[in-house]
């Protein structure tokens, strides 16, 4: 939506991919509840693959920015159609490229040095910063992009001590 000149339509996206975070980072909440021993009783049957090898999971990193090709090739059980889709998705834009799109279409430098020697995205980010009145929906969309990256943050390092709980020093399903 960014990239096809609809910042406010991705504002608006980001606010549903904002409360489906909060409701998987709620989810954690309820496996640290377990025992390790309560853990044990169903683990076998996310084999495969938990919430960091599931295809849709990479997609939504890869779109993100965390665009790592040898993700690829730690998947077990990964079908030919979903290694396809996530191929493809390392080589679309990121969420930044197309927030650097959004800035472009208003007229700010995103490539380049400014004239004290920085990089002109750093001037372009602190006139959004500096003047909301001007640049309010862009300011609005960085916010959604920073509380995204939040929301993912919080939700990897939330799922990853809870695995470390359960499992203690066995491998993750994710490997």
């Amino acid at each position: 939506e960014m990239r096809d000149g609809r910042p406010w339509q991705a504002r608006h996206l980001l606010r549903r991919v904002h409360a489906i975070a909060r409701l998987l980072i709620g989810q954690v909440e309820i496996l640290e509840t377990m025992t390790p021993q309560d853990f044990l009783v169903f683990r076998s049957t996310l084999a495969p693959a938990s919430g960091f090898q599931s295809a849709q999971f990479r997609e939504i990193e890869f779109l993100s920015g965390a665009k790592d090709p040898e993700f690829l090739k730690r998947f077990v059980g990964l079908t030919e159609a979903e290694r396809q889709r996530l191929e493809r998705r390392l080589s679309e834009p990121t969420l930044w490229d197309a927030y650097l799109h959004v800035l472009s279409a208003c007229g700010l430098a995103v490539d380049g040095a400014a004239p004290d020697g920085q990089p002109a995205i750093l001037d372009s980010l602190r006139s959004v910063a500096g003047d909301r009145d001007a640049d309010g929906a862009e300011w609005d969309l960085a916010e959604a992009l920073i509380e995204h990256d939040a929301n993912a943050w919080l939700w990897r390092s939330r799922h990853v001590v809870m695995v470390e709980r359960q499992i203690g020093t066995r491998s993750g399903t994710g490997g």
